[in-house]
């Protein structure tokens, strides 16, 4: 078991060393650091085996929330640079693969709190450099191959970057839930 992490060390890099945004991705890039953070601090104060702890009926914990959105945010952010091809075809996904997409949202033999979220925090830096500097909001990919997607849509830019926020701000709330099992801790409130 390692150290419990404080809040201090929740914070995922000096907001001077980011690029600068204005206009609508600086509202984005907002937005998306509020639910960030929101998700990151409910995991104040705990410990390794604390956020692989399983609170609630589902197979959900905290650290594996934050493994996961980390995993979403960075595979998004591909699909912007290199389409498609970047995440794959799900409908083609053996039981092997989905097992492997499982241990997402669990905490492994080895994984730590301060890992994931060292992970999280190297996503969130390469996401708001790309904000920042890509050249067109508007720029499309068609989507990958999977049941859950409509054939032959695209998704901007911007569209993808949306849905990153809504990701994240969905399993802020989710590990809300889950910390308010644990310990009675609330993100706010």
């Amino acid at each position: 078991m390692s150290d419990i992490v404080t809040v201090n060390e929740l914070a995922t890099h000096d907001p001077a060393d980011a690029p600068t945004a204005t206009g609508e991705r600086a509202d984005l890039l907002e937005v998306l650091a509020k639910h960030r953070d929101f998700l990151r601090f409910t995991t104040r104060d705990l410990t390794d085996e604390q956020v692989g702890r399983r609170t609630t009926a589902s197979q959900l914990c905290l650290g594996g929330l934050i493994k996961h959105v980390a995993a979403v945010e960075r595979t998004w952010v591909q699909f912007i640079l290199d389409g498609p091809s970047s995440m794959g075809d799900f409908t083609t996904m053996t039981e092997a693969d989905w097992s492997r997409r499982a241990d997402e949202f669990r905490m492994l033999p080895g994984e730590t709190l301060a890992g994931v979220l060292a992970d999280y925090a190297a996503v969130a830096r390469r996401t708001d450099e790309l904000v920042v500097t890509l050249p067109d909001l508007d720029a499309t990919q068609p989507l990958p191959k999977a049941p859950w997607f409509e054939s032959s849509a695209r998704w901007s830019a911007r569209r993808v970057l949306m849905h990153i926020i809504a990701e994240t701000a969905q399993h802020a709330g989710h590990a809300d839930i889950i910390r308010e099992s644990l310990d009675g801790a609330k993100t706010m409130g």
